[in-house]
């Protein structure tokens, strides 16, 4: 009637009757206490953490979400000034599209940006391209300055004024 022991330990038939606590997911011993849930950890402290970063420090905002932050900067210290442009909408594409008539296929240059003004009842538009700006960039600040400087040029094209007069610090930096 008794099998043969296997190596992990006696076989189910040889256990007492009634110790059946690997079943009912009590702890070690039949103590009668549930575990305490999955393991977190294994035997030497390591296995599943926390989070890497916590979601306010900057690594763990995507490179799409910190440009948007930076075009959205730009943008507010220019409205402080020209308070028409809150009825401008501002954008953020990847990258110009040849098929939608923004990518001029003789120009040798990508542009960094564009206006399209309203048109049936759409307000003015502008778009700025971020993987252009991206390529053209080192580091965070060398990538806010050029943002701000496609925002003011954008701005200057639709208002019909020279970028300096929409932002005297345009050039400087």
């Amino acid at each position: 009637m008794n099998s043969p022991a296997t190596p992990g330990g006696p076989d189910r038939d040889d256990r007492e009757d009634g110790d059946d606590s690997r079943e009912r997911g009590e702890g070690a011993g039949g103590s009668g206490r549930p575990d305490p849930g999955p393991r977190r950890r294994d035997r030497h402290g390591r296995g599943m953490r926390g989070p890497v970063a916590p979601p306010q420090v900057p690594l763990a905002v995507s490179r799409s979400e910190a440009f948007d932050d930076l075009v959205r900067d730009s943008v507010s210290r220019l409205e402080r000034r020209w308070p028409q442009l809150t009825g401008v909408e501002f954008a953020v594409q990847e990258v110009p599209r040849s098929d939608d008539g923004e990518l001029d296929e003789q120009a040798e240059a990508v542009p960094l940006g564009r206006v399209a003004e309203s048109r049936s009842g759409r307000p003015d538009r502008i778009v700025v391209y971020r993987r252009p700006v991206e390529i053209r960039t080192r580091n965070r600040d060398e990538r806010a300055l050029l943002v701000h400087e496609v925002v003011v040029e954008q701005v200057a094209e639709l208002l019909g004024l020279s970028p300096e007069s929409v932002d005297p610090r345009y050039g400087q930096d």
